[in-house]
């Protein structure tokens, strides 16, 4: 199954990290955000990915294309017959990666409708490059599955970025909560698509949030799937250190993989 994953934005909101790269290779514990997302679904089995560049797109392409080297020791034999020897392996190998040029200024269901031809079979999933979650994605799929439907949301409960305060009429303050989570239900993206979603997507300002999932839900074909785990979106300076500390204090709860690697080594040619 493939996995669809936009890493177009400009990432406006978080222009301390973004000015130089686009936001989905902005680090959490020095690897990029997307590495992250992909590890997530890699854990269930989903290795296969498609993803959508826009801003800097080039940036991914490099990380992607010099991934080898700058993930093993290596040798390399210079001249006319270069060879590249890798000394080891990584978790990642096996991955997919179609990386995609899907413009500039394209919005997020034309970028989608864009890589039609690279999406493969009935089912395919959906996230953004900027959010990591603990979500199941195996019973995502299954739930999907159930209903039979064209669409699935993941849903999950928001965390209110300031403390709540319940005073009573005297002014006293009876109960504090810091950061919250709110009654209210908002996507968390990790969607699940029967593939005739492409015939509701138009052009370069095709906004998929907006009219394809509005039409979808008018006509029941949109299932939420309640996630009531983690989920943390990386939109501000604030939230990227923040997904750092996690990950420094090894608190991050969207690590769900275990890394192993074998002492082995490969050769490439690169004549």
């Amino acid at each position: 199954m493939k996995v669809v994953i936009l890493c177009g934005g400009l990432g406006t909101r978080l222009r301390e990290e973004t000015e130089f790269r686009p936001k989905p290779m902005v680090e959490v514990g020095g690897r990029p955000i997307l590495w992250h997302i992909m590890k997530i679904f890699a854990h269930y089995g989903l290795r296969d990915f498609v993803l959508c560049l826009g801003y800097r797109g080039n940036t991914i392409k490099e990380y992607f294309v010099n991934y080898e080297a700058m993930n093993n020791d290596f040798t390399m034999r210079l001249g006319e017959r270069s060879q590249f020897k890798c000394h080891g392996h990584h978790s990642e190998e096996g991955f997919n990666v179609t990386l995609a040029d899907t413009g500039l200024d394209c919005q997020t269901g034309g970028r989608l409708h864009k890589v039609q031809k690279y999406v493969t079979g009935s089912t395919f999933m959906l996230t953004y490059g900027d959010g990591v979650s603990d979500v199941n994605i195996r019973r995502l799929l299954e739930f999907h599955k159930s209903h039979g439907r064209m669409a699935t949301v993941t849903s999950v409960s928001p965390i209110s970025r300031f403390g709540m305060i319940d005073a009573n009429p005297k002014n006293e303050v009876v109960k504090f909560s810091e950061k919250p989570q709110s009654d209210g239900r908002i996507s968390a993206g990790y969607f699940v698509f029967e593939r005739q979603v492409f015939d509701l997507l138009g052009g370069d300002d095709c906004v998929l949030e907006r009219e394809p999932l509005e039409t979808l839900a008018h006509d029941g074909q949109l299932m939420a799937y309640r996630h009531d785990g983690f989920f943390y979106g990386m939109d501000t300076y604030r939230e990227y250190q923040q997904l750092n500390d996690m990950w420094n204090c090894n608190t991050a709860p969207w690590k769900i993989w275990e890394d192993q690697s074998a002492a082995a080594a490969h050769v490439v040619n690169i004549r």
